[in-house]
């Protein structure tokens, strides 16, 4: 099969097409938490994120991290839920700027352990939230710090 101008042409304008889809897709997908990532207090992101639903406090989500984050650009943190259907687990830090940190959906049938970094600008609660079904459950713990990470 010989490749003509018009098939160059053709084949072209299907990849920008295809990649111009690809860039927009992650502001579609990601777009419906915004407002809750972009609240500066605890309780605004909360609502933006969840509602009116009352939260539950369970020893069945965990928060692993260190008393005293010597750094706060840097804080380890592993969030754990042992509760049957856990859909999502969002984790908020009462006293940063903008108190939503990040929030993971977990996929049915996986589980619930998550580690990751992430930037504390104070000492402050630490929250974590799982959504199961139309339940919230919560844990937390107050983790001093030392340095702050995220001055404005």
């Amino acid at each position: 099969m010989s490749l003509t101008r018009r098939s160059l042409i053709q084949s072209l304008a299907v990849t920008a097409g295809l990649f111009s889809l690809a860039m927009v897709m992650p502001r579609t997908v990601l777009a419906w938490a915004e407002s809750a990532f972009r609240a500066t207090a605890e309780p605004d992101a909360m609502q933006a994120l969840f509602g009116d639903l009352p939260i539950e406090e369970s020893d069945q989500v965990t928060i692993r991290m260190a008393d005293i984050a010597e750094n706060g650009a840097v804080v380890p943190v592993t969030l754990i839920s042992t509760l049957s259907g856990t859909e999502s687990i969002s984790l908020f830090v009462e006293n940063n700027p903008l108190p939503l940190v990040a929030q993971f959906m977990i996929m049915d049938g996986t589980e619930a352990d998550i580690s990751t970094r992430i930037r504390m600008e104070e000492t402050s609660k630490v929250t974590a939230v799982v959504k199961v079904g139309d339940k919230l459950y919560s844990n937390s713990r107050v983790v001093s710090v030392t340095v702050g990470g995220c001055g404005v």
